[in-house]
């Protein structure tokens, strides 16, 4: 699945993006006057190759995965918190549920890693490849093929949405301790030092900290990653619901869908994708630029830029629900903001 899925990972027409100039130019407003509105309004149009296009279903999909690479004290919570954030995220009462509303997107919440049993509960997606990754600072965090699998899970999310008519997805995650791996992830594909790339996640204590970079750096040496192999670099370092956001990302492009990458965690997975298929990049739009110093780092690499810069480091898909809006002002602007002759305004002179 992976193979043919990159098989169809085409780069976007430029061609479009002339197509959807054209219109902005002759909107009722000075050349260029909105800024970014009308890049995202150009790179939609691409994406989509049409001239009008539209957006009427989006959805955040928020993967769930634990780690157990928090045996060595690299988070201010423990890993229970994962299960309960689940139960939260399908009550409606997270951080995510309340942006998403306001986005007018759904939340869809699976547990791919999660180190608990949910049994049979409503709004749940059950697609778990692995109950917790391995402390990589003892062998490989996951196996090759479970590594591939969690990008599977991500793939049959991003084909099976978009028959339902989604237009429009964004990542997100929830896994106590995955900043770590995300740090590790973009040290390597990266090549920043580790100390350059980690933060301090849920806010964890200087000496805490510095273990946390130690451990990384631990993980490094023990597992060798090899960083021309994105799925030996999650295998060996990653988690589950990171893999599970590389599939989705490589599963939208594959269907010519725009995705909005959240912070730090969704964009080590959308850099795994980037990894694995640059064109890839074509198809994402970074929601903001996280509080966690590696984020930018990984976002400089697939030369990306991002919509909103508001101090996030919570995860969940919230920035990307408050990116939609943006995303979604630009391509109304296009659309329904009158040109120069139907308004009866006269046009700029030109020389």
């Amino acid at each position: 699945m992976l193979e043919e899925t990159l098989s169809r990972i085409k780069p976007v027409n430029p061609e479009w993006y002339e197509v959807a100039q054209k219109r902005l130019d002759n909107l009722t407003k000075p050349l260029q006057s909105l800024g970014r509105l009308e890049e995202f309004a150009r790179r939609l149009v691409a994406i989509f190759e049409d001239p009008m296009p539209s957006i009427n279903k989006k959805a955040i999909f928020t993967f769930a995965g634990d780690h157990g690479v928090t045996e060595e004290g690299v988070s201010a919570y423990p890993k229970e918190v994962t299960a309960q954030m689940v139960f939260n995220f399908l009550r409606g009462g997270a951080g995510i549920n309340v942006l998403a509303r306001h986005a007018g997107a759904d939340v869809v919440v699976i547990d791919i890693g999660v180190d608990y049993d949910f049994g049979d509960i409503e709004g749940l997606l059950k697609m778990k490849v692995i109950r917790g990754t391995g402390n990589f600072t003892k062998g490989p965090a996951m196996t090759h093929e479970e590594a591939i699998r969690s990008i599977e899970v991500g793939i049959k999310l991003a084909e099976g949405y978009a028959k339902r008519g989604y237009r429009l997805f964004g990542t997100g995650e929830m896994g106590i301790g995955n900043t770590t791996p995300s740090s590790a992830i973009a040290a390597v594909l990266t090549g920043r030092p580790v100390e350059e790339v980690t933060g301090r996640g849920t806010g964890i204590s200087d000496e805490a900290l510095k273990r946390k970079v130690q451990v990384i750096k631990k993980a490094i040496e023990i597992n060798k990653p090899d960083p021309a192999d994105p799925v030996d670099v999650l295998s060996k370092l990653g988690g589950a619901e990171i893999g599970g956001i590389a599939g989705l990302i490589l599963g939208a492009a594959a269907q010519r869908i725009p995705v909005v990458i959240d912070g730090f965690i969704s964009t080590a997975g959308a850099l795994i994708a980037y990894c694995l298929k640059p064109e890839t990049v074509d198809y994402m739009f970074a929601a903001h630029n996280s509080v966690e110093i590696g984020h930018k780092a990984m976002l400089d690499k697939m030369s990306l830029k991002p919509i909103l810069n508001l101090d996030l480091r919570l995860g969940e898909g919230t920035g990307a629900a408050l990116a939609m809006l943006m995303i979604e002002a630009g391509l109304k602007i296009y659309k329904e903001m009158a040109t120069f002759k139907e308004a009866g305004v006269s046009d700029e002179i030109r020389n």
